[in-house]
């Protein structure tokens, strides 16, 4: 049997999802004692030491942006590849303590495309 392309016939059509190359978190975290001020700077190496603790230096060399960080609610979206995305999901989630202080990473949203974290469906107010 001949092959379309052997019958000069066009190939059938086919779609194919585009793979992302990033995902991004929304994240925060808690601490129960409270009183603790994170600024940027401090917040980035709380996820930096969590990538260490759980995946050693080969971890802790994922590169994680933080593209914005609110330090009253202690609240950030991460961007990370793909390919990085459950090592960061799983370090964060098992990080337990920052400085000898407790304290919860909570992953409160995730998706491979930005636009879909700009909004909760789920808190939506319609007028």
């Amino acid at each position: 049997m001949r092959s379309t392309r052997e019958l000069g016939l066009a190939k059938p059509f086919a779609t194919r999802a585009a793979q992302p190359g990033h995902h991004y978190l929304r994240v925060s975290v808690e601490f129960p004692d409270g009183g603790v001020r994170l600024n940027a700077a401090h917040f980035k190496q709380l996820i930096v030491s969590a990538l260490k603790e759980l995946h050693g230096e080969v971890g802790a060399a994922l590169p994680v942006d933080v593209l914005t960080y609110d330090e009253k609610t202690l609240s950030a979206i991460l961007r990370v590849s793909s390919s990085g995305f459950v090592k960061l999901w799983s370090a964060l989630t098992l990080l337990g303590s920052y400085q000898n202080r407790k304290c919860a990473f909570r992953v409160v949203q995730t998706s491979p495309f930005l636009l879909a974290l700009s909004g909760n469906s789920r808190e939506l107010v319609l007028d």
